[in-house]
């Protein structure tokens, strides 16, 4: 089966910075994938060029059987976008929000069982506004998936969300797999990719170091002879925090 994206050699220069240097990888249908590196990798441009938004200056890159660099605004018909930090119009609901981003799509869309997807149908006649950070992530998140893309984009989606709500946006991202889409998933949290990603996509400095699922490159590790100064435990304190206070989503009245 082809890959439902497909990099090769990708480079990109601003100036005399060279972002990107000869990045090639694919994903497949149905694959959680893990961009990871420290801030500078070329992490952030990669996506960008993938997502249509930056011009690669060579090599190829193809989303969802659409060559990127020759129809860079056709591959926006195919991909969902969760960014970092998303603003909406504050005077909307959730509700609301969800079928504006369905008339920017041309498309009728379903947005109560979006919100059920999401776990928000209860907070479908809230104003945005008056959301948690979770829910406005699980929101934006809603918003991603109305044109049913073929390739969702997520960029570091639990940065600042606490423990229940980091788990919830875990469960989502297998649920947007379950559906049939790939996913690109950015993130700092090495646990984070370690459980949700089939494979990850080592960066530094414009190069992919190491490309392969979490546990082989761990396994790798070991078998090199790398020890930890302390064993590590069983647990920690978010484990610690979770079973005192449970793993259920703590939603705001």
């Amino acid at each position: 089966m082809a890959p439902i994206v497909s990099v090769r050699d990708l480079k990109k220069s601003y100036g005399r910075i060279e972002a990107v240097r000869g990045v090639s990888f694919d994903v497949g249908e149905g694959e959680v994938f893990g961009l990871l590196g420290p801030n500078g990798a070329g992490k952030t441009t990669t996506v960008e060029v993938l997502e249509g938004l930056r011009p690669a200056d060579s090599g190829s890159v193809t989303v969802a059987g659409i060559d990127v660099r020759r129809e860079p605004a056709k591959v926006k018909e195919r991909i969902g976008v969760q960014l970092q930090s998303s603003a909406f119009p504050s005077h909307m609901t959730a509700k609301e929000t969800v079928e504006l981003f369905g008339i920017f799509y041309d498309r009728h869309v379903d947005a109560l069982a979006l919100l059920d997807l999401v776990g928000l149908k209860d907070r479908a006649g809230q104003r945005q506004e008056k959301l948690s950070g979770g829910q406005r992530q699980r929101l934006s998140i809603a918003t991603t998936l109305v044109n049913e893309p073929q390739v969702v984009f997520l960029d570091e989606p639990t940065t600042g969300l606490d423990p229940q709500a980091r788990r919830n946006l875990w469960e989502l991202v297998r649920k947007i797999r379950e559906r049939g889409a790939a996913v690109v998933l950015t993130t700092h949290y090495m646990d984070e990719a370690e459980i949700l990603c089939d494979r990850v996509a080592i960066m530094d400095q414009g190069r992919i170091l190491k490309l392969a699922p979490p546990a082989e490159l761990i396994g790798e590790l070991i078998r090199g002879g790398f020890t930890k100064p302390v064993v590590q435990q069983q647990a920690n304190l978010e484990d610690v925090f979770l079973d005192l206070t449970g793993h259920e989503l703590r939603e705001d009245a």
